[in-house]
């Protein structure tokens, strides 16, 4: 079986750059960005790639070039979306817990500025009136009572304003003469069918109607991808067709055609990426086989942290006859990638491949037990490129202090 991302295997990348290795294949990246653009066609809508997934500015670039605008959450990210090409309009700054200094910041820099509180809505009002632009970023729940899923997820959100405050939002908007130019509501994978997403759909675009002159309506993300074989995630084709159904028939209503934006992060990213790492060691008991790696949570915390499926491939044995491991981490915790998963045999030295990394692998990492952060590499047009190198010894000191004592 011979396993290579555009013609090139990835064994020959960790001869170059050793493992751990975070690697990412252009073309998922460009196959899921045309599915949602075909998906939405018959809407006029932008896309908004969400950067906190995958921050490396070669990805920014590579979204630039295929024509799509940003979704930040920090400064930072704002500044990194500037540096890599995007206009301050093709920018959206979604706040969450921020202080007002940030929001000025980005109205400085010129891009749209989400607020997600009354709080900030008043400080913005008195900073701006009607000067600046701003939208709403919403909290709409329940959106199917009998979606346990969602409605738990929704019950302990801590985003937007809450739908009932509407009537706020509005005497805020009046008391500064504000301009809000779009509404926004908070998905998750949460959202995992299209009549939870039809749900919001409907709640959006009946709050949409106290609004006028609306520019744009946010979805935000929320459209997941399947992790597991068997697992299900949204039919984008379905859901396009019905959201063009369902907005077209907003807009007879409402007398003008808001763009309708959206906010993938995952679905654009999360199956362009692989951590690749090497086996350091094969450990077995009475009651388990452990297959011990040079990566952990410090590379890919998502296992650890909501307990996520991620495809483990071994590189080095991909046909070997199949046996059940836990595969581990390097860290000084309880530290797994996978439990009781049937693999091909793992030996000592095998090179695994960690699917579904592209998304919050690199971007979460952390230099815990004082290990560094893997290279990163893309492969682009058949050809391979180092877009981050591995850290070093003296990255680990480099903001550190030496005090005389």
């Amino acid at each position: 079986m011979n396993i290579s991302i555009q013609n090139i295997k990835p064994e020959s990348l960790v001869l170059k750059y050793g493992t751990p290795l975070y690697l990412y294949d252009a073309a998922v990246i460009d196959r899921q960005i045309e599915r949602m653009r075909n998906a939405f066609k018959g809407l006029p809508h932008r896309i908004n790639y969400a950067a906190k997934a995958l921050t490396n500015i070669a990805v920014l670039r590579h979204m630039k070039s295929r024509g799509l605008g940003l979704d930040v959450v920090s400064v930072n990210e704002l500044r990194l979306g500037l540096e890599c090409g995007f206009e301050p309009d093709e920018i959206l700054f979604t706040s969450n817990s921020i202080t007002m200094q940030e929001v000025k910041e980005a109205v400085e820099l010129g891009v749209n500025v989400n607020i997600d509180s009354l709080s900030l809505l008043e400080r913005f009002g008195e900073a701006y009136r009607g000067a600046k632009p701003c939208s709403i970023r919403l909290k709409l729940d329940p959106l199917i009572e009998s979606h346990t899923k969602s409605a738990e997820w929704h019950k302990f959100s801590k985003f937007g304003i809450h739908h009932s405050k509407i009537g706020r939002v509005a005497e805020i908007s009046r008391k500064y003469d504000l301009k809000i130019v779009g509404l926004h509501v908070h998905n998750s994978s949460a959202f995992l069918d299209v009549p939870v997403y039809l749900a919001t759909a409907d709640a959006m675009f009946e709050i949409a109607k106290k609004f006028n002159g609306l520019k744009f309506i946010d979805f935000g993300g929320g459209i997941t991808i399947p992790f597991q074989p068997d697992e299900k995630a949204i039919d984008v084709d379905n859901l396009g067709e019905k959201l063009t159904q369902k907005t077209n028939s907003f807009y007879r209503e409402y007398g003008e055609r808001p763009e309708i934006w959206f906010e993938p992060g995952r679905f654009l990213v999360s199956e362009c990426g692989w951590l690749l790492t090497r086996v350091t060691v094969i450990k077995e008991n009475e009651k388990a086989l452990f297959a011990g790696t040079d990566t952990g949570f410090n590379h890919l915390l998502r296992p650890a942290l909501y307990g996520s499926w991620h495809e483990i491939v071994n590189l080095s044995n991909p046909t070997g006859k199949k046996r059940r491991y836990h595969i581990t981490g390097n860290m000084c915790e309880t530290d797994f990638l996978a439990h009781n998963r049937e693999l091909s045999e793992i030996r000592e030295g095998d090179l695994l491949a960690v699917k579904n990394a592209g998304a919050y692998g690199s971007c979460m990492a952390s230099n815990y037990n004082s290990r560094v952060r893997p290279a990163e590499v893309m492969i682009r047009g058949g050809k391979a490129y180092l877009i981050k190198k591995k850290e070093t010894y003296e990255d680990l000191l480099r903001n550190q202090v030496e005090v005389d004592w």
